[in-house]
């Protein structure tokens, strides 16, 4: 085998002369060339700069050389020595490209926050009648800041004003810190004493919580709107609701538990149902302990939508903030059904978590839809999986998921279920997994509103669900193929 060795500075591992370069290429067709790049480096969260330092695989390749980019030269700049130096906060992707061949290439992520930013608002507010004062005024592309603490409410909040693409109207509050507490214990419980109505488009709420509404903490029935890191605690109804034909809302990182009516009934974590319209998502939330369910799709006035659920985990509904078992459902999520048992919920489920649920941890109820289940988890709920005979479905995919103990009833007209934890000679039990300590789920979020990060469910390196499973669009894995469950093995 023939090789051309290269003298370079020292500082040829991360770049090279043009003739240094032209050298390499011309190596004949028996070189080894590089076959990964792997970067290693810091994000910026003090001072300009960071070394990235690359790992070039196989080791003895012919030429270690590599060039340098940057996804955007107006937030972080890259040298051909690998010193990425800094221009303002944001977030950049920083490639390397072997020039052997010049196709293989390695990225690095780097997050900049080294820079001071003194943020400006529209409205800074400290009390209800500030609050409600700015939300009279409030433009599409202004925003609302909520200093911390107690806020009394005494009436509900309508937001009909809409921000546009690109201009949202934007409801913050305190980040770190005392956060904004909208208190409506002062309503009593009615229909029409909600917390919030979300009536307009292009509208985002973040890191808000609402406590005690006489109704749904938030009912949203406008289109585009974001509610962020959000709360929904002790409501009389559900604690954020989706109706009106309200679509493409984005529920993210929200949190909605201890919600109880009266009737029994009603009080669930989210609910995408009723007259809701498609297109709605919830990411990275956690309902536990409503009296009802977690999620519930029932409809009502529409049909043939489309809601989305992505790490999110049902924890506990049917028993109540005093941990003694109330008089709802208490299914984790209830993908759909309807008054006449003809209407079709279609949802799709990556990555969630259905544990201690009294009833069903996903729950079929006449659901004439399709219903897609990608890499989750059940268990300990009063069936993990229940999709029955009756009124079925009209296809349930149901892939790479896991359940200990009975996986449950699995009917539909059409059934996709594979590589999932009861099949192919495996068995999941709690020897595959770190802990099944359900209480883990409810820890606090981390600063930035997304999930803590749990050993509920992680596989342990000996779990034979490792491997086990197919590819889904829209879900990484590492090693040879997806693992089995909520979690893939770090």
């Amino acid at each position: 085998m023939k090789f051309i060795l290269i003298a370079c500075s020292l500082v040829a591992f991360f770049s090279c002369s043009k003739e240094d370069i032209k050298a390499a290429e011309t190596t004949n067709n028996n070189s080894i060339y590089v076959a990964s790049i792997a970067i290693s480096g810091s994000d910026i969260t003090t001072g300009t700069t960071t070394q990235l330092v690359p790992t070039i695989l196989p080791s003895d390749a012919a030429s270690n050389l590599v060039s340098w980019t940057s996804s955007d030269n107006n937030i972080a700049t890259v040298s051909s020595t690998a010193l990425v130096t800094a221009l303002k906060n944001g977030t950049v992707t920083i490639t390397a490209t072997a020039t052997d061949k010049n196709t293989v290439q390695g990225t690095k992520t780097i997050t900049i926050s080294s820079f001071t930013v003194e943020e400006t608002y529209n409205y800074t507010v400290s009390n209800a009648a500030e609050l409600l004062a700015a939300l009279s005024k409030v433009k599409a592309g202004e925003t609302i800041f909520l200093k911390g603490g107690t806020y009394a409410m005494n009436t509900k909040i309508t937001l009909s004003t809409s921000g546009t693409l690109g201009n949202e109207i934007t409801i913050l509050g305190q980040m770190q810190g005392t956060r904004a507490k909208l208190d409506f214990s002062a309503m009593p419980e009615s229909s029409s004493n909600q917390g919030i109505i979300v009536a307009g488009n292009y509208i985002h709420i973040k890191a808000i919580d609402i406590y005690k509404a006489g109704d749904n903490g938030i009912e949203v029935k406008g289109n585009n709107n974001t509610i962020e890191f959000c709360s929904f605690s002790e409501c009389s109804d559900t604690g954020l609701q989706i109706d009106n034909g309200a679509s493409n809302n984005t529920i993210l990182n929200c949190d909605s538990y201890f919600n109880a009516d009266s009737t029994l009934e009603n009080a669930d974590g989210f609910a995408c149902k009723l007259s809701a319209g498609t297109g709605n998502k919830f990411i990275g939330c956690r309902a536990w302990q409503n009296l009802d369910d977690g999620w519930d799709g029932y409809l009502r006035g529409t049909d043939n939508i489309t809601t989305t659920y992505t790490n999110c985990w049902a924890i506990k509904n049917g028993y109540l903030k005093d941990g003694t078992k109330g008089a709802g459902d208490g299914n984790g999520f209830k993908t759909g059904g309807s008054d006449d048992k003809l209407l079709k919920h279609n949802a799709v489920y990556k990555n969630c978590i259905a544990a201690g649920n009294v009833a069903d941890g996903f729950d079929h109820n006449s659901n004439r839809g399709n219903v897609e289940i990608y890499n989750c988890a059940a268990y300990s709920n009063g069936n993990n999986y229940n999709f029955s005979s009756s009124n079925p479905l009209a296809k349930l995919t149901i892939k790479n998921s896991s359940a200990i103990g009975a996986y449950g009833s699995l009917k539909a007209n059409i059934l996709d279920v594979t590589n999932n934890g009861w099949q192919n000679g495996i068995v999941t039990d709690t020897s595959d997994f770190e802990s099944i300590d359900i209480s883990l789920l409810i820890q606090a979020r981390k600063a930035d509103g997304s999930l803590p990060d749990v050993t509920f469910m992680k596989l342990k390196s000996t779990s034979d669900l490792i491997d086990k499973g197919v590819v889904i669009d829209g879900i990484p894995y590492l090693g040879a193929a997806p693992d089995i469950g909520a979690f893939e093995l770090k």
